[in-house]
């Protein structure tokens, strides 16, 4: 298997929990303040948890106080797509990995302004994290570099949107 082929596969759909098939094949969302990586101030990445695919780095999140995980951009622009979500009677911008197709959460214009303004609040079932520590064992030794001590700068991978 490709290690860089983020598709999704029956296996990986049958290693699911309920929760997360739900939320990444169904659309759902998970209670504010009450998923796996809200509070998780680690350094690592956060993967697809159906494809794997890299999306975003602790390196870009930040704290939106609304109880679900929140970052300023993924960590490649084309990891995430995103479309319009007219579901409970919102329109928001709904964010999906372009690998497996799976529901991530909603982008929103609320972000902070410095890092452009955008609030992707993601799902936590939706992700996977991997520590910096475990990077290259897991396969992502090529990410090892956002934790040096240059912070990233708006010409790296920029993307825009948000999402709950």
């Amino acid at each position: 298997m490709n290690p860089t082929d983020y598709r999704k596969t029956p296996e990986a759909l049958d290693a699911l929990t309920p929760h997360q098939y739900r939320v990444t094949q169904e659309g759902g969302t998970e209670p504010a303040f009450r998923n796996e990586y809200w509070d998780n101030h680690e350094q690592g990445i956060y993967v697809d948890v159906v494809s794997g695919q890299p999306l975003f780095s602790s390196t870009d999140k930040f704290d939106s106080g609304t109880g679900w995980p929140s970052f300023t951009r993924p960590i490649d622009a084309a990891a995430v797509s995103t479309a319009t979500d007219r579901t409970f009677g919102m329109v928001r911008t709904e964010a999906v990995s372009t690998g497996a197709g799976s529901h991530l959460g909603h982008v929103f214009d609320d972000g902070p302004r410095e890092a452009g303004g955008l609030r992707y609040c993601m799902n936590s079932a939706a992700l996977r994290f991997v520590p910096v520590a475990e990077l290259e064992e897991q396969g992502y030794g090529a990410y090892r570099g956002l934790f040096d001590t240059h912070p990233r700068t708006s010409d790296q991978n920029s993307t825009e949107e948000h999402a709950s």
